[in-house]
């Protein structure tokens, strides 16, 4: 599944392409994905300007002067900007098209979205599906102080306290096994024994963890390209997320896999205690 940096590569990638264009048609090949697409969409859209591609967590947003359209990858969605005449394949699902420019959103598994917030509702903030989202990671407010407190009544571990997404959002699984091997934390230290000082580790791991694998444009492990059709590269470069029994790449020890929430976890039990 597409996570934080992933999401925030295709962002990078489209947000030239889109912002100050102006939308003349919307195709919709299907009524929906997880969700139905908005059946007026081509109405709300044509005539008007992107003004901006934004995102929070997991959701890319391109806002409008009268609302915003909410793009969810899923499992193994990706959006792609080419001419608007390129032939149709096959999982291609809804174009936006600007001219002849689109951008096509791809989604075999049909577990992604795309969805409508009017303006009249309110700010995109207090959407259903972002309102209960924790703070961003990579900006202002994201501290250890933050995870201290909010973590004092929370005894589930640390690494489903990380992909809860109540407190902080966008730390996936990939990325939170990676941040917390960079934190010497064991993924299943209850989140209330953590101590201030560990968090202080934790926060900035989390941070390098996520900004590289948006330099390397994220990781590519089965469906997930960017915009423009290429691989990530950060899955090379991973120290224990899917090495199982490999030796850690700081100590020797072989990786451990364990399962959390029906989730595949990988740490080192001699760097991790």
């Amino acid at each position: 599944m597409p996570e934080l940096p992933e999401v925030e590569v295709t962002r990078r990638g489209v947000e030239p392409y889109l912002t100050g264009q102006r939308v003349t048609d919307v195709i919709m090949r299907r009524e929906g994905l997880r969700w139905p697409f908005p059946p007026d969409l081509p109405l709300l859209l044509r005539g008007q300007f992107v003004q901006s591609a934004g995102r929070r967590g997991k959701y890319l947003l391109l806002h409008f002067t009268h609302g915003t359209v909410l793009i969810h990858l899923g499992m193994s969605g990706h959006l792609r900007v080419l001419p608007a005449a390129t032939p149709v394949r096959k999982h291609e699902h809804i174009d936006i098209v600007m001219g002849e420019t689109a951008l096509r959103m791809t989604d075999p598994r049909r577990f992604g979205a795309l969805l409508w917030h009017d303006a009249s509702s309110g700010d995109i903030d207090g959407h259903p599906l972002l309102r209960q989202l924790g703070v961003e990671p990579l900006e202002p407010g994201f501290d250890a102080g933050l995870l201290h407190r909010q973590t004092r009544k929370r005894s589930a571990s640390i690494k489903q306290v990380l992909l809860a997404g109540d407190i902080v959002v966008g730390v996936g699984n990939i990325y939170a096994s990676e941040s917390l091997f960079k934190a010497r934390i064991h993924p299943e230290t209850p989140a209330n024994k953590i101590s201030l000082a560990r968090y202080r580790l934790l926060v900035p791991a989390i941070q390098d963890t996520l900004t590289e694998a948006i330099r390397q444009g994220g990781s590519t492990l089965k469906d997930f390209t960017g915009v423009d059709g290429q691989s990530g590269y950060f899955q090379q470069t991973y120290f224990v997320y899917d090495r199982a029994e490999a030796p850690c790449r700081l100590c020797g020890h072989p990786v451990r896999q364990i399962r959390q929430g029906q989730r595949s976890t990988f740490y080192c039990p001699h760097c991790q205690k």
